[in-house]
């Protein structure tokens, strides 16, 4: 039986076993993670709210695994070498026949002073620290901020910073405070946010005037220190800093035989394949994928690339021609904890609702759809 091996138990690696299972592959699969659970990441920014508890976050893929006739092997990536016919992990070694690399990316922590930084995405932990931090705080200066891997720009995940930041805002006006705290942005682009679409970045910067948001833009982040926040246009005070780093791959892909691209990801082709080798595939945060340059590193496009996978794993198992690619899109609702935009972008088209509370219901509603088939 073919043996199949994917790296990772996030969106990409779930998307890539469920469209498999669909399209009637029966192969022997094994999912290679540290723990055999879902942490749903775009509900993070309900935490420091208490509209989420930790635990509602975290789903335990045991069931999904034994519907799905999967094989868990409990362990962390050290090595892929061999052409990815040989795993090495902290748990043993795997061989396959198929590899499917989907293990996600990680945060370039380089920034001197980036321990004084909470960075929100990380996990859990981070974002109940959030929350912590903000009730213990009588007052003072939040700076809340985003940067891109220098050299992979595209590598950035800054819509969660927004959600962040306008979840913050009215967290605190409900608690009737938030006129004891400033509230400043801050990102080296004079026009943040940019892979939303100008609309969305003209929509979101006027929302932050409307609410007495400040902003600090177009300078590059140098420094954190515990109470400040340096960058090459001058320093602000800042009681908690919330900062996302650039993405880069995983620490072991230096120790690992895959091709890779400047930013340091696996670099795939317009078919997810692994350049220069054969089954391996690649899906999620961890690849770097021809396309346009405001192609997102989020959920949505992880799946549609996860998909692509599945399908051109399924037509090689048939002795067909694995050419399918994957579509480019964005789909996403910056969420405000009160409301939200709807943002979409296609290589065709490029839309911004309007503003409305509708949007933070949907989505609410989207989680708990999405991750019925997990449950």
């Amino acid at each position: 039986m073919t043996r199949i091996v994917v790296l990772g138990s996030g969106f990409a690696a779930l998307t890539v076993v469920r469209r498999l299972r669909r399209l009637q592959v029966d192969a022997e699969i094994t999912v290679v993670s540290p723990r055999n659970e879902l942490v749903y990441l775009p509900s993070l920014i309900w935490l420091p709210s208490g509209e989420r508890r930790g635990e509602e976050l975290r789903i335990p893929l045991a069931g999904f695994f034994g519907r799905m006739r999967v094989h868990w092997h409990p362990g962390s990536v050290l090595q892929v070498l061999e052409g990815g016919r040989r795993v090495v992990t902290d748990n043993g070694e795997l061989g396959n026949d198929i590899l499917v690399v989907a293990a996600g990316g990680r945060y370039l922590r380089k920034l001197p002073g980036i321990e004084h930084a909470l960075v929100p995405c990380e996990g859990i932990a981070s974002a109940e620290a959030i929350r912590d931090r903000l009730a213990a705080m009588d007052g003072g200066t939040i700076a809340i901020g985003f940067a891109s891997n220098p050299k992979e720009p595209g590598a950035v995940r800054g819509g969660p910073m927004f959600e962040f930041l306008f979840g913050i805002d009215t967290l605190l006006r409900r608690q009737g405070r938030r006129d004891r705290f400033k509230l400043v942005f801050f990102n080296p682009s004079k026009e943040p946010g940019q892979r939303l679409g100008p609309t969305a970045v003209r929509k979101m910067l006027g929302r932050m005037r409307e609410l007495g948001i400040e902003t600090h833009l177009g300078h590059k982040p140098i420094r954190f220190e515990a109470d400040k926040v340096v960058t090459e246009g001058g320093e602000f005070a800042a009681d908690l800093i919330l900062f996302m780093p650039g993405l880069t791959g995983p620490a072991w892909l230096d120790e690992s035989e895959l091709p890779r691209s400047q930013g340091g990801f696996v670099a795939a082709d317009e078919h997810c394949r692994a350049r220069g080798l054969e089954q391996v595939f690649v899906a999620g945060d961890i690849g770097s994928y021809p396309g346009p340059d405001w192609m997102a590193k989020q959920a949505h496009q992880a799946d549609l690339q996860a998909e692509a996978v599945a399908k051109n794993i399924a037509a090689g198992l048939r002795g067909e021609p694995a050419r399918h690619g994957f579509k480019t899109e964005l789909a996403c609702i910056v969420d405000t904890l009160d409301g939200g935009l709807l943002v979409y972008r296609s290589e065709s088209r490029t839309f911004t609702s309007p503003r409305s509370r509708l949007f933070h219901w949907l989505k609410r509603k989207f989680e708990d759809r999405y991750l019925k088939a997990y449950r």
